[in-house]
């Protein structure tokens, strides 16, 4: 599997490229900002980009959104409990980001694929399962390929996502990575969308937000 992450925009969103390695097929895991810089990993690694991931449609995670659906002809897959957001700059949180760092990332274009739980995308040898993990947002998804998950904003290396933003529950959050995420294998990787990765059995030992998983 080829994985490429880099960090996009002022906050640092986790931006993740994924490939197959036989068929050079990919899919890009919330482009939040510089979609130039993306693009530009994506051709010196020759891939063919199906589809754009975004874990909630927070706007640090759907910035680039635009630019890269017109740029690369993927389709933009989000869940439907977040579809909702993409219209309404409170609940993206664009209404609080200064005009002149939102760039050419608005309208955010409308998915063409409505995620849900158990969803499957393949990108050749390699297919992404949709784990539903809200709380931070309704639609809050994270990604499993092969050995790893790709979290968003649910899960941290020694964090939760914030739930202060509205829509958001905690309750809901902490629920939802016990009862999937906590229930894979020990040593996945975690990839989350800012800071750092873990391991699925670190953080069901140490997070000090969820406790003992």
């Amino acid at each position: 599997m080829i994985l490429e992450k880099l960090l996009v925009g002022a906050i640092e969103t986790n931006c993740y490229i994924i490939g197959c390695e036989r068929t050079l097929e990919g899919l890009i895991i919330d482009p939040g900002a510089d979609g130039e810089k993306i693009l530009k990993i994506v051709k010196a690694k020759n891939l063919n980009i199906k589809y754009i991931i975004n874990t909630h449609a927070h706007i640090d995670h759907i910035g680039a959104n635009k630019y890269l659906k017109e740029t690369l002809n993927a389709e933009v897959c989000i869940h439907e409990e977040d579809i909702k957001f993409l219209k309404n700059p409170v609940l993206n949180l664009s209404a609080f980001v200064p005009q002149d760092l939102q760039g050419d990332c608005l309208p955010f274009p409308h998915p063409d694929i409505a995620l849900n739980e158990d969803s499957q995308l393949k990108i050749g040898n390699l297919k992404a399962l949709i784990l539903h993990t809200p709380g931070h947002t309704p639609g809050g998804i994270s990604i499993v390929i092969d050995k790893c998950v790709f979290t968003g904003d649910a899960l941290f290396s020694g964090s939760i996502g914030r739930t202060d933003f509205p829509l958001a529950d905690e309750t809901t959050l902490i629920n939802g990575i016990k009862n999937k995420l906590f229930k894979l294998p020990e040593d996945f990787i975690v990839y989350p969308g800012h800071g750092a990765s873990s391991t699925i059995g670190k953080e069901k030992r140490e997070n000090p937000y969820v406790g003992k998983g």
